[in-house]
């Protein structure tokens, strides 16, 4: 009997161990068992009809008396042009101002324009009040008659190729002439390009229809309260994302970029330039840390819209990413820390904008070398950075949204 207890408490000892060692072993497996995820990058930026707007007045007083000048400075890309306005300040309710969209900065060859622009302004009738008793009236906005505003105000254009930057000067030429009249000050905006037309074709006002609040103010008592809050709610940088790379690697090295050190000319120049994916993505399939390479998108990822890659990983692989900023020269969105490919929820607040050093910058959506319209960035030769404040970009949360399910 005691044998047959020692007997039956071995094998019980046996099994219990077995038992343990494959409930061990089926855990460890577990632990190594590959999982899948999906990411998604979504483009939350809220588009503005402008990508810049301002005011200007005369030096030592707000009006621009007769032979006096003021200077706008703005960047711009082919596709934009300038739109300005300001009273005729001899007048019931008349202003300067271009025909829509504005001022033409490029011509049909892409090439910019310099030099006297005077041609470009025209002289506007508000229709909110008689032009002779000053009495209201509700007629719609017409060109003033038998006026040649180019006689009255002068208009010069300069421009730096580098920053993509115009200057335009505006000059009171009125003096002596039968419609001698100061200048009021004035109001300037450049309408966002979203690649393929401006967002505000009509800035400020409509010929041919009633006026508004806005430009009323202006052609009636030349303030510009108004209309500069509407411009300062209704500006602002956006952009357009590029189709997004993953990587799936393991160490604690982000193959992707490393700030501090030039572009390793892997492919990342590429995607901070133009958007382009397949140099970078055939350049990390090779790397020996690198377990898979995956692409979210086809085509640019315009606000509103979101794109999706899904990977595979292994406990202790971790995730890197990078989009393009496109609205400009060469800047990328990335993660800034390492990511465990485990991770599931918004990873956004680990996402940093950076400069690849690999193109002088513009102002973003609005510089001629720019992708967006068709440029190619100047080289220039700079350790990978994270973008300061030199532009009023919108914080990272604001343009791009990452999640891992």
């Amino acid at each position: 009997m005691k044998k047959n207890f020692l007997k039956c408490t071995a094998a019980g000892l046996i099994a219990a161990f077995s038992l343990y060692s494959c409930n061990d072993s089926d855990d460890d497996m577990m632990g190594n068992v590959s999982f899948q995820r999906s990411i998604t990058f979504e483009n939350v930026v809220t588009p503005k009809d402008f990508v810049e707007s301002g005011s200007f007045q005369g030096t030592g007083q707000p009006v621009i008396l007769p032979g006096q000048s003021v200077s706008i400075k703005f960047s711009a890309g082919k596709a934009q042009s300038l739109m300005f306005s300001t009273m005729y300040g001899a007048s019931k309710d008349w202003f300067f101002a271009s025909k829509q969209p504005g001022i033409q900065l490029f011509d049909n060859n892409g090439n910019a324009i310099a030099g006297d622009v005077s041609s470009e302004v025209l002289l506007w009738d508000n229709g909110t009040k008689d032009n002779m008793t000053g009495l209201a009236e509700s007629k719609p906005i017409m060109q003033v008659p038998n006026v040649i505003a180019s006689q009255l105000m002068k208009l010069n254009l300069a421009y730096n190729d580098v920053t993509s930057e115009f200057t335009l000067t505006i000059t009171n030429t009125s003096g002596g002439t039968a419609h001698e009249t100061p200048f009021s000050p004035g109001v300037w905006a450049v309408s966002n390009y979203n690649g393929s037309q401006l967002l505000n074709s009509t800035p400020f006002f409509m010929p041919n229809t009633l006026s508004n609040p806005e430009i009323t103010d202006i052609a009636q008592m030349g303030s510009i309260t108004k209309m500069m809050t509407k411009l300062n709610a209704n500006t602002g940088i956006m952009t357009g994302l590029s189709p997004a790379l993953v990587v799936v690697y393991r160490g604690d090295k982000n193959p992707i970029y490393e700030l501090g050190k030039k572009d390793s000319g892997m492919g990342l120049k590429e995607i901070a330039q133009m958007g382009n994916v397949a140099k970078l993505q055939n350049s990390l399939q090779s790397s020996p840390n690198v377990k898979g390479v995956f692409i979210a998108g086809n085509a640019p990822v315009s606000p509103g819209s979101k794109v999706t890659a899904s990977f595979k990983a292994d406990p202790g692989d971790k995730i890197a990413y990078v989009t393009m900023f496109g609205f400009s020269n060469d800047w990328f969105y990335a993660n800034e820390q390492n990511i465990d490919a485990n991770i599931k929820g918004d990873v956004t607040s680990g996402t940093a904008l950076f400069d690849s050093g690999t193109g002088i910058d513009q102002y973003p959506g609005a510089g001629n070398h720019q992708a967006l319209f068709g440029g190619t960035p100047q080289s220039e030769n700079m350790v990978i950075s994270k973008v300061g404040t030199s532009y009023p970009v919108p914080a990272v949360q604001n343009v791009i949204k990452v999640t891992v399910n």
